[in-house]
C-alpha cells in the first residue's frame, strides 16, 4: 500500500514539474523531496523561466514564485535540491572579461547545468570535473576567453558565498594580469576559506 502512495505522489510531483502552469508553482521543499528527481527533469521545470539579473542571489523560493532570475539563482538551486536528491554538486563560477557566469556541475552526470541551456533537449552540458575545464567550456559558450574560475558554496540563510579553494587564474588569458579584485568581482560577496573559517 505505502509503495501505491509513494507512486501516486511522485507521479503527481513530476507530472507538475512538466505540465506547471503559469500560476502552479513549486517551492525549494518540494523539488527536494520529489522521489527519484532526475537531473534533467529538474532543468526541465525551468524551461519558461525568464532571465533577470540580479545582484544578489534571490532566496530560493521567491526564484522558483517569479519564476525570473540568473544563472546563480539556478546554479544554488540546482546544488540544494540535487543534492538532496543523492547527486554531487559542484558550483562554478568562471569570470569572463565583461562577465561572471554560474553554473553547476555535477559528477553522476559526467557534466553541469547552466541556466542558458534550461530549454535543451538535454540539459546537461557534457564535460570533465577539472574546473579550468568547465571554465573553458562555459567561456566557449560565450564566445569568449575566461578569466578566473573557483569553486564556491552557497549557504541560503547568510546569503554568503564560500570559496571552496583559492581562485584559479587563466594564465593564457590576456586579463590574467588583472588585479584580484577584479577576478574575484561577483555577485552575493566571495569568502575566502580562511575568512570564513574554513580550512
Amino acid at each position: 500500500m505505502k509503495i501505491v502512495v509513494y507512486t501516486v505522489i511522485a507521479v503527481q510531483i513530476l507530472t507538475n514539474l512538466v505540465f506547471a502552469g503559469p500560476t502552479r508553482t513549486l517551492t525549494t521543499d518540494q523539488l527536494r523531496h520529489t522521489p527519484h528527481l532526475t537531473a534533467q527533469q529538474f532543468a526541465h521545470y525551468f524551461a519558461d523561466f525568464k532571465f533577470k539579473f540580479h545582484e544578489e542571489v534571490q532566496d530560493h523560493d521567491v526564484f522558483l514564485s517569479t519564476k525570473s532570475g540568473d544563472c546563480d539563482d539556478y546554479a544554488t538551486v540546482a546544488a540544494d535540491v540535487l543534492a538532496c536528491q543523492g547527486y554531487t554538486p559542484r558550483m562554478i563560477a568562471v569570470r569572463m572579461k565583461s562577465e561572471t557566469h554560474v553554473v553547476c556541475y555535477l559528477k553522476e552526470c559526467k557534466g553541469y547545468l547552466d541556466y542558458n541551456c534550461r530549454k535543451d533537449h538535454n540539459p546537461i552540458v557534457p564535460c570533465s570535473p577539472v574546473i579550468t575545464d568547465i571554465a573553458r567550456k562555459v567561456a566557449l559558450s560565450f564566445g569568449h576567453d575566461w578569466v578566473a574560475t573557483y569553486e564556491f558554496t552557497y549557504e541560503q540563510q547568510d546569503r554568503q558565498k564560500r570559496l571552496v579553494a583559492g581562485i584559479v587564474a587563466n594564465r593564457d588569458s590576456r586579463e590574467a594580469n588583472a588585479p584580484a579584485s577584479a577576478i574575484a568581482g561577483g555577485r552575493a560577496g566571495v569568502s575566502s576559506p580562511a575568512s570564513a573559517g574554513m580550512n
